[in-house]
């Protein structure tokens, strides 16, 4: 495992915060989260919706901001983890961050995620890789910048680096990607939800759910609305919403889908960094075991941050945007 990735010591919580679950909860709730709208009230004046046609048929949400000076930095484009959006705490932090020290940045909401369950018909599933594909080449076509990079958290670090992965012969590029806490192997992941904490189970049923609902309102005639009344686990809802609307037969087959272990970042088009957690409770660090580690990728792993947590002191300030910052700073100098 440790000719895999280095350790970064520069993140030192004070010990009140180092538990991984205070980490991982307080990142994106109360003060922190009241902290985070304040500090970025500039960016969200600035943000405008746009709509991406992201290819047969599929449309995107995202948010836009131009950096506030003559000549921006260039373009980062962030993405979201599953049943997040472009305006969760981490994703306002860290844009934010990047768009006071002159980079503009474009917020992509997934599929069913933020304001956008009408925009599409179909569910969003997390093997849509190619609308994905499709809506960077649409950012980039409306909005030219001389560098631009990718940043993704959990189940959107994931499907950055399978971006990247897929960029070969696509109309767009990319001078770094940095993946946070990514999700590798889904099975996995999925595991440590089932059989850890109750409290990120309950979660991301809850929050799937009602995503699930709102789906439901825009379009009616889907016909799972008794089912879902009646489940209770994430381990019901994958056997049930996974042959059924996937196209997948079964959960294990779905997850191997958009797993990124073994050689599935070997075709990397761009420098890749990832960083995460050794006491994440969601994405176990463990699996970095399972990536045969390409020479474009760079893992990192702190001691401390639970799941893209990363809260550095009492004042609530965030290590992971001092971080990203130095990573796309170097990666200007590529």
């Amino acid at each position: 495992m440790t000719r895999n990735f280095v350790i970064n010591e520069s993140f030192r919580p004070p010990a009140l915060l180092r538990g991984p679950h205070v980490q991982s909860i307080l990142s994106s709730t109360g003060p922190r989260k009241l902290k985070v709208r304040r500090m970025n009230q500039a960016l969200l004046a600035a943000s405008r919706d746009m709509i991406l046609d992201c290819g047969d048929g599929v449309r995107l949400l995202g948010h836009y901001a131009p950096a506030p000076i003559p000549e921006p930095r260039g373009l980062v484009t962030l993405i979201h983890g599953w049943e997040g959006s472009g305006e969760s705490n981490y994703m306002l932090s860290v844009s934010g961050h990047a768009f006071r020290h002159g980079y503009s940045v474009f917020r992509l909401n997934l599929r069913d995620h933020g304001p956008s369950h009408h925009l599409n018909r179909e569910l969003f599933n997390s093997t849509r890789l190619s609308e994905v594909l499709g809506a960077m080449e649409a950012i980039q076509s409306a909005l030219p910048y001389a560098r631009n990079y990718l940043v993704g958290f959990s189940l959107g670090g994931n499907f950055s680096l399978r971006v990247g992965a897929a960029m070969s012969g696509r109309h767009f590029r990319l001078d770094r990607i940095i993946a946070v806490c990514p999700v590798i192997c889904p099975a996995g992941t999925m595991e440590s939800l089932e059989q850890g904490s109750r409290l990120y189970h309950d979660y991301f049923v809850h929050k799937w759910k009602r995503s699930l609902s709102r789906k439901l309102e825009h379009f009616p005639e889907y016909d799972f609305h008794n089912h879902l009344a009646r489940m209770k686990s994430l381990r019901e809802m994958n056997h049930y919403f996974v042959p059924n609307y996937t196209g997948y037969e079964d959960p294990a087959t779905y997850f191997e889908a958009y797993s990124i272990a073994g050689d599935r970042l070997q075709h990397l088009g761009a420098p890749a960094h990832i960083i995460t957690s050794a006491d994440d409770p969601v994405v176990l660090a463990r699996d970095l075991e399972l990536i045969h580690k390409p020479p474009l990728l760079t893992i990192e792993v702190t001691r401390f941050g639970g799941h893209c947590g990363f809260i550095e002191n009492l004042k609530l300030d965030s290590w992971i945007d001092r971080r990203i910052l130095q990573l796309l700073e170097d990666g200007e100098a590529t």
